[in-house]
């Protein structure tokens, strides 16, 4: 049976064989720091190792329950408050004319499109913290 063990500040999808009477762990694939089981890990799984029958609803549930958001003074909770103001300093330093003069490959074309879902992502859980929130007295957006 696979399962979600963390090594050091990574998680991983590990599966326990038993070779020559001795158990030996497979390391199926690295999931990060915030360990998430993607479409890509489940078809690169289900490639590299088409013999193992995994239930993967279980192991999404597993990965699911690892993360503590709910703890404001947890180590993944840091973290993303961290990535979060180096994301907000690499925005404001961006410069949209120079991106357009080095662009390669359409690459800024991409940003914009990866800006614009990071707009709809922040919209939206702007309005799940509003919901959320109890009534603000004082009126207007609570988060903006």
């Amino acid at each position: 049976m696979a399962f979600v063990r963390r090594k050091g500040n990574a998680y991983y999808l590990v599966h326990n064989v038993r070779r020559q009477g001795k158990v030996q762990q497979l390391h199926l694939a690295r999931l990060g720091e915030r360990p998430r089981i993607t479409d890509e890990v489940v078809r690169t799984v289900s490639r590299n190792h088409p013999f193992l029958d995994l239930d993967w609803s279980y192991l999404r549930e597993q990965v699911s329950s690892r993360v503590e958001l709910f703890d404001i003074r947890s180590p993944y909770v840091r973290n993303l408050m961290h990535s979060l103001r180096n994301l907000n300093l690499d925005l404001a330093d961006l410069s949209p004319p120079l991106l357009v003069l080095a662009d390669r490959a359409n690459s800024s074309r991409e940003l914009v499109t990866q800006l614009r879902l990071l707009r709809s992502t922040l919209d939206i859980k702007l309005d799940q913290f509003e919901r959320s929130e109890p009534s603000n007295p004082g009126g207007g957006r609570k988060f903006r």
